[in-house]
């Protein structure tokens, strides 16, 4: 339901604009967050299923491939703003995960991943997805959770950019982040129009 909101001339700063107003409220985020979280959620089922062990000799299936990247949730969690500090934990190409845990224990809502050469570098200056996650956080705040985000590195990626973005796509078609560009369709994210 896209409404036009009409500001009032009086009262409203001169910058403001005529965007639609987004129909927000907390059934409508927590709806979102458990379609997203219920797809992640047999993700990491499946990966438990698939981990490697011994195996039949003359078993007629094969063994399922295993994913070369380990659950992000076992990566050491940091705060956004990592790369300010004065030495960052991690350098190098690495594969970076974005999570929302405002939802409780066991609920941990993958919402970005993204891969770099420069895993201390990445977030300086303009990233898109900094621009989801502040309107994600608004939202949160509108609907009365508490945004609870933090950033995971695996830096055992590979160094070759064309290697690490293959990488990189089959963890997005796998977790299917709703912040990558190749996932916001199928989520319709509620809190931003783009």
């Amino acid at each position: 339901m896209n409404r036009i909101h009409q500001p009032n001339l009086f009262t409203a700063p001169a910058s403001c604009s005529s965007e639609p107003e987004l129909a927000l409220n907390p059934e409508v985020l927590r709806a979102w967050q458990t379609r997203v979280l219920l797809h992640q959620q047999q993700q990491y089922q499946q990966q438990q299923e698939c981990q490697p062990g011994q195996y039949q000799l003359f078993e007629l299936e094969i063994a399922p491939a295993r994913n070369p990247v380990p659950n992000p949730l076992l990566l050491p969690a940091q705060h956004l703003h990592f790369w300010r500090w004065p030495q960052p934990p991690q350098r190098g190409a690495a594969l970076y995960f974005v999570y929302d845990h405002s939802l409780g224990a066991a609920n941990d809502l993958l919402l970005y991943l993204g891969e770099t050469g420069c895993a201390d570098r990445r977030w300086k200056g303009e990233h898109d997805c900094k621009a989801y996650l502040a309107a994600y956080g608004e939202g949160l705040v509108r609907c009365g959770q508490k945004a609870q985000l933090s950033i995971r590195f695996w830096c055992d990626a590979p160094s070759s950019t064309r290697a690490r973005r293959q990488v990189e796509q089959e963890q997005i078609r796998l977790w299917q982040p709703p912040f990558n560009k190749e996932c916001r369709q199928r989520w319709q994210t509620p809190f931003q129009n783009s």
